[in-house]
């Protein structure tokens, strides 16, 4: 099943390689944005089943951006997943206190990203993409087959 996924990262690379996976491997419409307020605005016009939101961005950071997603009402109850470079453990725990569903790695294995994110979120294995062998961390690629 094709899901809609708001992706915000401010390196257009990093867009890229994320919008590539998670929409030829997984099958999903990917709306890519580089900063929290052009979120905002396409919060409403995706109505997205996730957000898959970087921690670190200038301007308006990943938690800032969480923060308004929430107050906005097309984002009161939408999933959210940050995307980060920061993968220590400490670090992880302050990001899901902040209440979002998980956390995933930076750099990510592209062919594993769409398992991840769907195993992360409960969607049913059957629908299009890779199925997760490992859970996600600072090593997204370390899947054993």
């Amino acid at each position: 099943m094709s899901r809609t996924i708001l992706l915000v990262d401010d390196d257009d690379a990093i867009r890229l390689v994320a919008r590539l996976s998670l929409e030829r491997l997984g099958g999903h419409e990917v709306v890519a944005v580089a900063g929290g307020q052009a979120a905002l605005e396409a919060l409403a016009a995706t109505a997205p089943d996730v957000v898959l939101l970087d921690v670190m961005m200038p301007g308006m950071d990943g938690p800032t951006t969480l923060q308004r997603v929430r107050e906005h009402p097309a984002g009161a109850s939408v999933d959210v997943v940050f995307l980060t470079a920061s993968v220590r453990p400490d670090e992880v725990a302050r990001l899901e206190a902040l209440g979002v569903v998980g956390v995933l790695g930076k750099p990510f294995e592209p062919t594993a990203l769409p398992g991840q994110l769907a195993a992360l979120l409960g969607w049913d294995e059957g629908e299009p993409g890779p199925t997760p062998t490992s859970t996600p961390g600072p090593t997204p690629s370390g899947a054993d087959h």
